[in-house]
């Protein structure tokens, strides 16, 4: 009988658990071979070298039953290991309608999070099918695979709980397009970076504090973004263009930065930036770290000097949302397969505008407003939202992507 035809039939549930090491499967396997069972399911699990592993097959021919028992238990005795041999009918039960990838991350993720969370799921019709460990370094990130309740209330639920825990977490919808190839656009000032370009070159010019105090009201939405841009670059007029070069040798890349793009990049997805900031800047960290986009606005320099302009179309809030969309396009990548990562008010629109957008130790109002959000200080956590382990991540760092 095929495991297809097991709805109403009777089966057993084989528990074997214990130590772990090499050639248990194939054993356990090899075991239950000898009464012509068919396999129905199989679920393995090793914690600190201790390994559960369940194997739901059909009941073996009339009269075998009891063999099979007692030859299941002798051979996990043989192995150092416990066995559980249940009786019942079919296969598991279905698993309902809507599903739904849940990342949580924590540092560090406490058990009062965790039953939150769990609690939260259940209380909004999910059921918890499946959860797997993503990573224990930086920061320990798990997920969970739920069905029975659509992804959107589901995301509305646990961003609340997860506010008031002090955990970030991601919820998404599950299918075989989340791990198809995508786009990742970032944002580049406070979040490829740990600096706020034009307040470097602010630095040279000897304005800082007065360029300072325009970026941080931009930034929480109080000042047109286009207006401040123009104030604070007007600042800048008459410095010498050998600056240029001093800015770029002083920009600092957030932690985790180029983990997270070597890794996307083996992974095959295709990594750009929009910025607020300058092409001067940008254009020299999309050669250095191997992106495949990359837009800002373009200071001025007339005759060695800036001038105190900018040229061309300015990249703002809007420009932003636009210059993603002009990027998927040019990728062959659907808008739902898009990533976004800002901290900004100017990137909410990006956000919003991708598949999934991530607020990356954003201003409140961005944090409330993205679809979910990273409040450590390590821009490669963004990977285990995407479902990318922390093995995958060690794997990446040893290839040369030059």
């Amino acid at each position: 009988m095929s495991a297809s035809q097991t709805t109403d039939v009777p089966t057993l549930l084989v528990k074997i658990f214990g130590r772990d090491r090499p050639g248990i499967t194939a054993g356990l396997f090899d075991t239950l071979a000898a009464y012509s069972v068919d396999v129905v399911d199989i679920e393995q699990v090793v914690t600190r070298g201790r390994i559960v592993l369940c194997a739901l097959v059909t009941e073996p021919p009339r009269g075998l039953e009891g063999d099979l028992r007692a030859t299941v238990h002798s051979w996990a005795e043989s192995m150092k290991m416990q066995a559980e041999i249940i009786s019942g009918i079919g296969d598991n039960r279905p698993r309902g309608l809507g599903r739904s990838l849940i990342t949580v991350l924590g540092h560090p993720l406490t058990s009062e999070a965790t039953a939150s969370i769990a609690a939260r799921i259940t209380d909004s019709g999910g059921n918890i099918d499946r959860i797997f460990r993503l990573a224990k370094y930086p920061v320990t990130a798990v997920e969970f695979a739920v069905s029975g309740v659509e992804t959107e209330p589901l995301r509305t639920a646990l961003v609340t709980e997860a506010a008031r825990l002090g955990v970030d977490v991601a919820v998404v919808a599950a299918g075989l397009y989340r791990r198809a190839q995508r786009l990742v656009v970032m944002d580049v000032d406070s979040t490829l970076i740990q600096d706020e370009v034009i307040e470097l070159f602010a630095a040279h010019a000897g304005c800082q504090d007065k360029v300072a105090d325009v970026t941080a009201a931009a930034m929480r939405g109080e000042l047109d973004f286009e207006q401040s841009l123009h104030a604070r670059v007007a600042l800048l007029e008459g410095l010498d263009a050998s600056v240029v070069d001093k800015v770029r040798s002083e920009v600092r890349l957030t932690p985790g930065a180029r983990t997270l793009i070597r890794t996307l990049k083996r992974l095959g997805y295709q990594v750009g930036v929009v910025s607020g900031g300058f092409t001067q800047v940008t254009d020299d960290l999309k050669e250095r770290l191997g992106l495949d986009f990359a837009q800002a606005n373009t200071l001025e320099i007339v005759d060695g000097k800036l001038t105190g302009r900018v040229t061309g179309e300015i990249v703002d809030r809007a420009g932003k949302a636009r210059l993603l969309r002009r990027f998927a396009t040019e990728a062959g990548v659907p808008l739902s397969q898009t990533v976004a990562i800002g901290d900004g008010a100017n990137d909410l629109d990006m956000l919003n505008a991708a598949g999934l957008g991530v607020a990356f130790n954003a201003k409140p109002v961005v944090r409330e407003a993205a679809h979910t959000a990273v409040n450590v200080p390590f821009l490669d956590t963004v990977l285990y939202l995407l479902g990318i382990t922390r093995e995958e991540v060690e794997a990446a760092d040893t290839v040369d992507l030059g």
